[in-house]
C-alpha cells in the first residue's frame, strides 16, 4: 500500500476502457473534475461499511438496486422518485415480513459506463464502436456519436449531483416516513396480485403504527420512523472519471473514492494484475466484486486478500452472477473456499446478468422465471453451505416498463415492443421488483425460524 496512489493504476494493464482522440481536452475535464465537490463523504462511506458488516454477519440483509445505466435523455425527478420508491417498497416487504433491517443502496448517482462484450457493434452491414454508456459517447447509431468525447463527464456529474442531492432530500425529507407507505405505491401497480399483497401488507404496518402511536412511539419522536439511510453506487469502469473523485478524508488521512458510497469491479475487468483491481485496493470504501461462472475459487480468494488484506467486515461484497442454470455447479466452490479462509464477505445476488436472452422478436430480454429460480437457488445452496445469502443487485426501474419477459403481472414477448425504454440492459419493473422482494422475505423468514 505504500506505493499506492490514485493513479498508480495507469501502470497496469486495463481492459473496457474508451480511447480519447484529443489528450488535451482529456486533460482539461479531468482537471477541472477534480476542483469539483465530492458527490459524497467519507464519513457516510464508513457508515455504510458498518451496516454492511452487520449483513456480513447474518443480521441485517441488502438491497442495491437500480438502472442498467443511467442516461441523459431521460435524467427526470419523476423517474428518480418512482425508483426510490420502488426501493422503498421492496425494503419494507423484506423488513416487516422477515423482520430484518434492509441497507438500501441505490445503482443511481453515477452508473453510467458500462462494459461491453465486443468494441463494435454491426446494424444493417455497418459496423461502428459500441455504446459505452452516456458518460463515454451517445447511443445513437451514427459515426459522430460514438466518439467518445469527455466532455460528457461533466455532464455525467452534473446529472449525479442532482441526483444525490434528491435521493438525499427524498431519505430525509418525508418520502421515507413509514406513515407513507401507502403513498410508495405506484399507479400502475395497483393492477396486479403482488400489488394487492403489497396493499395488504402495508395495511398491516399502519395498524402497527397506530399501536405505537398510542404508546407514544411516533415519526415526530422516532427518527428512523420518519427517515432512512440510503447509498449509492456505481461500476467502477472509466478510472480517469474515478480517480478525479478520490480524495483524501481530512478525518482520517485514508482515500475515498467521493463519486459513490459503493462501487464495484465486473466480471470483465477483475484481473488480478489489472488496473481495476490496483485502483480499488487504495480506496476505503465498501467495494463489491461481480463473480460469475468463470471465477477460480483460488482467484476469488486472491482477490479478497488484496482488496480486503485486513479481513474488515463490511469492506468486501461479493456480487454472484451466474445464471439460473450454473448456481448448483459455480457457487458451492466458491463458499467453501471463502469459508476456509474464514473471510468476512457480504454474499449477494445478481440475478439478471447471467439470464439475459434473445426473444423471437430480437429483443434483449430477461425471464422473470429465471431471475426467481437463481434467487432461490442462491438461498437454497448458502442454507446447504452453512453460510449467509445476504443480499440482492438488480437492475430495475420505478417505470411501467416491458422489458423483462413473465412475472404474475405478465409481461410476454409480444408485449416488449410497447415500453421498452433501457439503453442498455433489460430492467424489472415496479411489479417484477415487488415479486421478488416477497419472495427473498419469504426465504429470509424461513431461515430465521
Amino acid at each position: 500500500m505504500s506505493t499506492w496512489t490514485p493513479d498508480s493504476w495507469k501502470n497496469k494493464p486495463i481492459l473496457q476502457q474508451p480511447t480519447y482522440t484529443d489528450e488535451v481536452a482529456l486533460n482539461k475535464v479531468l482537471k477541472e473534475l477534480k476542483s469539483y465537490p465530492p458527490l459524497v463523504f467519507a464519513g457516510e462511506a464508513r457508515r455504510l461499511k458498518e451496516q454492511l458488516a452487520d449483513v456480513a454477519n447474518g443480521d441485517a440483509f441488502l438491497l442495491q438496486g437500480g438502472d442498467c445505466a443511467e442516461s441523459f435523455s431521460e435524467f427526470h425527478a419523476n423517474n428518480i422518485r418512482d425508483t426510490f420508491k420502488v426501493l422503498m417498497q421492496m425494503a419494507v416487504v423484506m423488513t416487516y415480513s422477515a423482520g430484518v433491517p434492509v441497507v438500501k443502496v441505490g445503482r443511481l448517482a453515477g452508473q453510467f459506463a458500462k462494459p461491453r462484450s465486443s468494441d463494435t457493434e454491426t446494424f444493417d452491414g455497418i459496423e461502428l464502436a459500441s455504446y459505452r454508456g452516456d458518460i463515454i459517447n451517445g447511443v445513437e447509431f451514427t459515426k459522430e456519436a460514438r466518439i467518445p468525447d469527455p466532455e460528457r463527464m461533466i455532464q455525467a456529474y452534473n446529472q449525479a449531483s442532482a441526483t444525490q442531492n434528491l435521493l438525499r432530500a427524498f431519505a430525509t425529507g418525508g418520502m421515507a416516513d413509514l406513515h407513507q407507505v401507502h403513498s410508495w405505491n405506484l399507479d400502475f401497480a395497483h393492477k396486479s396480485e403482488v400489488a394487492e399483497q403489497y396493499e395488504k401488507l402495508a395495511q398491516e404496518i399502519e395498524r402497527s403504527l397506530k399501536f405505537m402511536k398510542a404508546c407514544g412511539i411516533t415519526s415526530k419522536t422516532y427518527r428512523n420512523l420518519r427517515e432512512t439511510d440510503f447509498y449509492t453506487s456505481h461500476e467502477a469502469l472509466l478510472l480517469p472519471y474515478e480517480e478525479a473523485f478520490t480524495r483524501k478524508d481530512s478525518l482520517t488521512g485514508e482515500w475515498y473514492n467521493t463519486a459513490a458510497h459503493m462501487v464495484w469491479i465486473g466480471d470483465r475487468t477483475r484481473q488480478l494484475d489489472g488496473a481495476h483491481i490496483e485502483y480499488m485496493k487504495g480506496i476505503n470504501n465498501p467495494i463489491g466484486v461481480k463473480a460469475g461462472p468463470s471465477m477460480d475459487p483460488e482467484d476469488l480468494v486472491k482477490l479478497c486478500n488484496t482488496l480486503n488484506p485486513k479481513n474488515e467486515a463490511g469492506r468486501m461484497n461479493i456480487i454472484v452472477r451466474m445464471g439460473a442454470d450454473k448456481v448448483g455447479d459455480g457457487m458451492p466452490k466458491l463458499i467453501r473456499a471463502i469459508e476456509a479462509e474464514g473471510m468476512n464477505v457480504v454474499w449477494s445476488c445478481d440475478p439478471m446478468h447471467g439470464n439475459t436472452i434473445k426473444s423471437s422478436n430480437n429483443y434483449k430480454t430477461r425471464p422473470v422465471d429465471a431471475i426467481l429460480t437463481e434467487m432461490k437457488q442462491f438461498f437454497q445452496v448458502h442454507k446447504a453451505e452453512g453460510s449467509y445469502g445476504g443480499g440482492v443487485h438488480l437492475e430495475m426501474t420505478g417505470k411501467n416498463v416491458t422489458e423483462c419477459i413473465g412475472g404474475s403481472f405478465t409481461v410476454t414477448e409480444e408485449d416488449l415492443s410497447s415500453r421498452y425504454h433501457t439503453h442498455c440492459d433489460p430492467r424489472l419493473n415496479a411489479d417484477q421488483s415487488l415479486e421478488l422482494a416477497f419472495l427473498i422475505a419469504d426465504t429470509l423468514k424461513e431461515a430465521k425460524k
